[in-house]
């Protein structure tokens, strides 16, 4: 009986203590609500293009310092690296942000609004983060804060600052592709990686997320049409490679709608430039044609390309033409592993609410996360940004976008929930 108490009694006193050091865990992420503002306002006003976050990279390495935090810098160029140690070993968690912005013009009407320019493939451009990246550095910093200050848990935490999300410029390789080369998640070796997206058009205290397939794999691809020159009164002395183009790009649309069995996953095939020509009455020689290609089964990627490959010099010899193809092998599907997802399900509900977390279908996006997940389990999710109530929702990579700051608290929270379930399971 003596022996049932005393279980009992330190039953109570682990439980008192672990509520108390939660409500003081939740009160700290709270606290931290203002800072974590204050930081997005000035990446927003000051935002850089991708391998040129020099400014950006050098704030969140001076905060990562502050903290104690062991900080690697130059990672993929111009990422910021961090590394908390628990006070106990355990296991490896990483967590990332994207921190680079786009060469948009801002038009929204904001006090913080951006004025930046800078320049891309030679060209002096406006600068914006029109897809929220700003909020995601801000949300990691006040995570990285949160967790510094209260360390005792068992494990690792890499705080992953990464460059270059939309791509690294012409001739340059940069962004999570780069990372992993670099060995980001080596030294030590990570064995789970956490991600997030903040959204425009989903309300704010939501999450959304996706076992399997979330986002699509992304290709680039190129096709080179030659011909035959004629002056524009005479083309039956061309070879004419923009007719052979249209029906390449027609043709192109044939394997998705009656090849691809769309019920099982989609895909989208789109061209996106067309250049041929310099006047009205000259037939060109040559036309350039690109698109992108967006699916979510490796299978199906690999079907479509070879149908690709198949069916455009097929059809430009039909012109008498010839065509060539090119296609890079782009991003990966961001795949979250299914195990981990279910395994963290109960981690994003105590943080969001059930009510306020859902499931969501496959979204034909493309997201440079998918490099860490072919590595290491990776579970990536939405944040909603919306304004509840309101009616109109910018789209991301627009001049008019827009994020309601007071959603960003629950990406600290998540993030923080994240950490402490997965180490400590």
């Amino acid at each position: 009986m003596k022996y049932t108490t005393t279980l009992l009694f330190s039953s109570v006193l682990l439980f008192t203590t672990f509520a108390k050091a939660q409500t003081n865990l939740d009160k700290e992420i709270t606290a931290i609500e203002s800072k974590v503002i204050e930081w997005r306002r000035d990446f927003h006003q000051n935002p850089e293009l991708g391998n040129r976050e020099f400014n950006t990279a050098d704030k969140i390495a001076k905060h990562l310092k502050s903290l104690g935090i062991k900080v690697q810098t130059g990672v993929a160029k111009t990422g910021v690296v961090g590394i908390l140690e628990g006070k106990r070993k355990g296991k490896v968690v990483a967590l990332r942000a994207d921190i680079d912005a786009l060469p948009v013009k801002e038009r929204a009407d904001l006090p913080f609004k951006s004025t930046a320019m800078g320049e891309y493939q030679g060209n002096p451009v406006p600068v914006m983060h029109a897809c929220g990246h700003d909020t995601h550095i801000a949300i990691l910093m006040g995570v990285a804060e949160v967790l510094a200050k209260n360390n005792d848990f068992a494990g690792t935490v890499k705080f992953i600052f990464q460059p270059a999300e939309e791509g690294a410029p012409p001739g340059e390789e940069g962004g999570a592709e780069l990372m992993v080369k670099e060995n980001v998640l080596k030294n030590p070796d990570v064995d789970a990686i956490f991600g997030l997206h903040i959204g425009s058009g989903q309300d704010v205290n939501t999450i959304a997320y996706k076992p399997g397939g979330i986002m699509a794999a992304s290709q680039s691809f190129e096709i080179h049409v030659k011909g035959k020159q004629s002056h524009g009164s005479t083309p039956w002395t061309s070879r004419d490679p923009i007719m052979a183009a249209v029906k390449i790009i027609d043709g192109l649309q044939t394997i998705i709608s009656r090849e691809i069995p769309l019920t099982e996953e989609a895909a989208v095939l789109s061209i996106g430039q067309i250049n041929a020509g310099v006047r009205s009455n000259i037939i060109p020689e040559e036309v350039h044609i690109v698109g992108t290609l967006r699916t979510l089964d490796y299978d199906m990627q690999a079907f479509i390309n070879q149908r690709m490959k198949e069916m455009i010099p097929a059809i430009a010899a039909a012109y008498r033409t010839e065509a060539t193809l090119t296609i890079p092998e782009g991003y990966p599907i961001t795949f979250n592993d299914v195990a981990l997802t279910a395994q963290m399900l109960p981690s994003l509900e105590k943080a969001a609410g059930k009510d306020n977390v859902s499931v969501i279908k496959a979204i034909t996006g493309a997201e440079d996360f998918s490099f860490f997940q072919k590595e290491v389990p990776g579970l990536y999710f939405f944040l909603g940004g919306k304004t509840p109530g309101s009616t109109e929702a910018f789209p991301h990579h627009t001049p008019d976008f827009y994020i309601d700051e007071s959603g960003m608290l629950l990406g600290v929270k998540t993030f923080v929930q994240l950490t402490h379930d997965y180490l400590g399971q």
